[in-house]
């Protein structure tokens, strides 16, 4: 598993887990976005193939 899309992932519980527990002030929403935004583009990067290959 690549260690970004880990960080991603990570991002996403602590947001669910800070939104869920307490009263989360508006920063706390940036976790969200910036978690969907490296799982995204991480699986996008990780499946594209990077040009052709020479023999």
């Amino acid at each position: 598993m690549d260690l970004s899309l880990l960080a991603g992932i990570v991002m996403l519980a602590v947001w669910g887990v800070v939104t869920v527990t307490t009263e989360a002030p508006g920063w706390v929403h940036l976790l969200l976005t910036a978690g969907v935004f490296i799982v995204i583009w991480r699986i996008v990067v990780r499946d594209t193939p990077s040009g052709p290959k020479r023999p």
